[in-house]
């Protein structure tokens, strides 16, 4: 088994960027879902409500975040990685409330336009901690905006099999992971407790719940019920519907396409 693709979402439920290689660090791959936007009350804001958010796409510059409109390409804006405001706020995700940091008031500007809707950038500042649940936890690590864990793993051959049973087959991107790994059988990391890609080793900390974001086709910004409504059918446990490993990073520094994945079985 071998890393096929790495990707990462720089900002909470925009376009994902693939990359060749990528940092490792404790609260995910670098860039990864370090900015989010937010509403005038501080909750995030993610294509489970707002699916238009899937047209806006992201790529890393030298300087900054460039962020375009997929069907209107000359609708652009660049986001300096550093942010040009002093003003701090509190802001929700999911049953966690932590500071972040408004980018810039132009920036907010450009998405609110863009969306229809009052909102922010923020980035997620160094000094603040988002703390993982002790449940899961190894060394008290932190996440970024990530729904709940630093890394999301996905077998290929799990996604080819759910394809199998879909008459029209659905593209990766739809369930947003940063690792995806090549070889091996259908959902066989279900049986993994630690997994070591290249040099790095990852805990595998509990399956991933999938929801309505999976329905959003992320070229159209249109939802349907697939493939949420077939995967409901074979894989709920729990009452929830698991597709996808979440995972925290042990050790390591960097990985890389082709890099070798070794899994440790439970």
């Amino acid at each position: 088994m071998y890393l096929k693709d790495i990707y990462i979402y720089p900002i909470k439920s925009l376009g994902g960027i693939r990359l060749q290689e990528s940092v490792l660090e404790e609260r995910g791959l670098k860039f990864d879902r370090r900015w989010m936007l937010v509403d005038k009350e501080g909750m995030f804001l993610t294509q489970r409500t707002f699916p238009e958010m899937a047209l806006l796409q992201v790529e890393v510059g030298d300087s900054g975040l460039l962020v375009y409109h997929k069907n209107d390409l000359g609708h652009r804006i660049l986001i300096p990685f550093q942010p040009q405001t002093n003003h701090f706020l509190s802001v929700t995700i999911w049953d966690d409330v932590v500071i972040g940091q408004i980018v810039d008031q132009e920036v907010s500007k450009w998405f609110s336009e863009t969306l229809g809707r009052e909102c922010d950038l923020v980035i997620m500042p160094e000094s603040t901690e988002r703390k993982l649940s002790p449940k899961y936890a190894v060394n008290s690590e932190s996440v970024g905006f990530a729904d709940a864990m630093p890394y999301l793993l996905i077998g290929q051959a799990s996604l080819d099999e759910l394809n199998t049973r879909l008459e029209v087959p659905v593209p990766m991107d739809r369930f947003r992971p940063n690792l995806v790994f090549a070889g091996g059988i259908p959902y066989e990391d279900d049986t993994w407790d630690k997994v070591k890609v290249g040099g790095a080793v990852f805990k595998i900390t509990k399956p991933c719940a999938r929801c309505v974001m999976t329905t959003v086709n992320q070229v159209t910004a249109e939802k349907g019920k697939e493939p949420l409504k077939t995967l409901a059918t074979y894989r709920t446990f729990d009452h929830k519907v698991m597709f996808g490993q979440n995972m925290l990073l042990l050790n390591g520094n960097r990985i890389r396409i082709g890099d070798e994945v070794v899994p440790f079985l439970k």
